[in-house]
């Protein structure tokens, strides 16, 4: 059984056939999934979602591209309302330099603040970076010394040494549908060298359906597919790749229960 450690099931993508997804999902050998708050505005629909199944979690958080638009968000707000069962993480938050939808200053300002709300609640970070790499282990190398806190880096496309930064600060990496692509050699590389019980498996969906879905929408069944590629680079077979991813998010997201 598979864990898809990342999706976006409250997505209007889902809004006409979310049972059949879930149950195509259920068929695939996908276990649980964890679908992805953006937005504070989207939360309840996120937690509904969630409260659907009992294969299905939450976090809380907003995405770097949403943070211009979520002025006055604060960590006390974020921990509040993670005090439900179903949510079971902080984010996803992190810095987005590709598409700029939020000045970098704001993106800053509120990665920190989601760390600071991982660091009091105890729950793990989500962190999504893009073009920012750099910074994004600046500072969480700077948090880190103010205090511990756990987390993973969610889709990871980066590099070996942002990948080796990660590790040291004790995160976990998720990989997602991109390790499938052919122009992905490079993060194949990076991804070989990555030790197994830290790595999550994950799909993003609705985005970046991996091989043979390209084009397609995206969605947890297909978290089978990524696995299936993920075993062959890292040399093992897909039921001790499926144990040691889930065993590996179970550690990380303690409050989802075995």
């Amino acid at each position: 059984m598979l864990i898809d450690s990342h999706c976006h099931l409250d997505f209007p993508e889902f809004a006409e056939d979310l049972d059949a997804t879930l149950a195509r999902a259920r068929a695939a050998g996908i276990d649980k999934m964890l679908t992805i708050s953006t937005r504070l505005d989207r939360f309840d629909a996120v937690r509904a979602v969630a409260e659907k199944s009992d294969r299905i979690w939450c976090s809380v958080g907003i995405h770097p591209h949403e943070a211009a638009a979520a002025m006055g968000a604060s960590a006390d707000r974020l921990i509040a309302l993670a005090e439900g069962p179903k949510v079971v993480g902080i984010g996803e938050t992190g810095l987005d330099y590709f598409y700029e939808h939020s000045p970098r200053e704001i993106q800053r300002d509120l990665f920190r603040i989601h760390i600071q709300a991982a660091r009091q609640s105890g729950l793990p970070l989500i962190v999504h970076t893009r073009d920012a790499d750099d910074e994004t282990a600046a500072i969480l190398v700077d948090e880190m010394g103010k205090g511990a806190f756990t987390g993973l880096i969610h889709c990871f496309s980066a590099s070996r040494d942002f990948a080796e930064t990660a590790l040291e600060l004790g995160f976990y990496i998720s990989v997602s549908g991109i390790i499938t692509f052919n122009k992905a050699q490079a993060l194949r590389d990076v991804v070989q060298g990555i030790p197994l019980d830290r790595l999550l498996v994950e799909t993003d969906a609705p985005f970046l359906a991996p091989v043979p879905y390209r084009g397609k929408r995206n969605e947890p069944a297909f978290t089978a597919a990524t696995a299936t590629k993920l075993a062959g680079i890292k040399g093992v077979d897909i039921d001790t790749l499926a144990a040691a991813t889930t065993a590996n998010f179970h550690r990380l997201f303690t409050k989802v229960p075995r």
